[in-house]
């Protein structure tokens, strides 16, 4: 498989998921946020090419540097709970992006729903 096809493959996974993804680099610097982030956060929009600091206030701010910083210090810090939206019932976390499981390159944030899903399960009809 090509590096375009990896790149295509795993944007689409992104893209598919129905919570907000926020993808940012070392220098705070948001270079994607999937269309539910965009939806998510629709004050904002696109979020693409925006630092974070001008998104959030200087609390969460300095939050998120915080757990940057300590996600260099270990390969095994990987995920911070960063709070919970009870707006949504959902908690979001910060989790570290690693090239080769190894050097840090970036980070993302992502929600996980608290409400169990009311469907059928397998339900294909």
């Amino acid at each position: 498989m090509s590096d375009t096809e990896y790149f295509d493959f795993f944007k689409g996974i992104v893209e598919s998921e129905e919570g907000p993804i926020v993808i940012c680099n070392l220098d705070y610097r948001i270079v994607y946020a999937n269309p539910a982030a965009n939806t998510y956060y629709s004050t904002v929009s696109p979020l693409e090419g925006k630092l974070l600091e001008s998104l959030m206030d200087e609390e969460m701010m300095s939050k998120v540097v915080m757990s940057v910083e300590w996600f260099k210090e270990d390969k095994k810090n990987n995920k911070v709970y960063a709070l919970h939206d009870s707006k949504h019932n959902v908690d979001m976390y910060i989790l570290a992006i690693r090239k080769h499981n190894e050097k840090l390159i970036g980070f993302y944030g992502r929600r996980e729903d608290r409400n169990p899903d009311q469907g059928r399960q397998f339900d294909l009809d």
